[in-house]
């Protein structure tokens, strides 16, 4: 048996397709490739292949992870090159390398998740930044959204490791007047909690929802 990680990006053709839709998306393809891909035991087997962390609908990505099992050894070109010709507009198969069979899952190794985000807002560079300082010189901030299975209660700021400003420029070529900006954020997300670029970007008084969100890196434990 083996087990090939592979890395890919999410862009904008696919960013509305969820999270089990892309784990069947995978399954057809790696078939249509004919991946030798292994099996778990029981009465309802299903193919070995786990994503790092679930991407938000909307929200584009240049680094996810995915594992997957063979049945028997297969090279990392060979993969590569039978895999992306069942690829949409969208996913781009960026490296592909064997890992230990022993290794922890790959979910269970996601420690932090980064993120570029756009925003407007009607503030100075000089007030988003002065803002996220006291944001990130909170010890805590209760907070809470709704969700289907009711309201979710907890503390945002021990999601956020790091927030800063990359870019607040003016951009006249927006339909609407106003500053425009890039934050970029370094949020948990393990088993104790995921940290939400939507809900931060909220905290920090800026109340449209992101232009775009973009996840730019994953950090797995060393």
């Amino acid at each position: 048996m083996q087990r090939l990680r592979i890395r890919f990006s999410r862009g904008e053709e696919v960013k509305f397709i969820s999270h089990l839709d892309i784990m069947r998306f995978w399954e057809r393809a790696m078939r249509r490739a004919q991946v030798p891909l292994a099996y778990s035991e029981g009465f309802t087997p299903h193919p070995r292949i786990s994503l790092a962390a679930p991407l938000a609908l909307g929200v584009t990505s240049e680094t996810e992870f995915m594992d997957i099992v063979l049945q028997r050894w297969v090279s990392p070109h060979w993969f590569t090159e039978g895999i992306t010709q069942q690829l949409p507009a969208g996913f781009v198969v960026l490296a592909v390398f064997p890992v230990p069979m022993t290794l922890p899952s790959l979910q269970s190794a996601v420690r932090f998740a980064e993120y570029r985000i756009e925003v407007e807002a009607s503030c100075s560079r000089e007030e988003i930044e002065a803002t996220v300082e006291q944001f990130l010189a909170r010890e805590e901030l209760p907070w809470h959204h709704q969700r289907d299975t009711g309201e979710h209660n907890y503390d945002l700021r021990a999601l956020v490791e790091d927030v800063w400003v990359e870019d607040w420029l003016l951009n006249p070529g927006k339909s609407r007047p106003g500053p425009a900006g890039v934050l970029v954020m370094k949020l948990r997300c393990d088993s104790g909690g995921s940290g939400r670029p939507e809900q931060v970007v909220l905290a920090l008084g800026i109340k449209e929802y992101p232009e775009s969100i973009h996840r730019t890196k994953l950090v797995l434990a060393a």
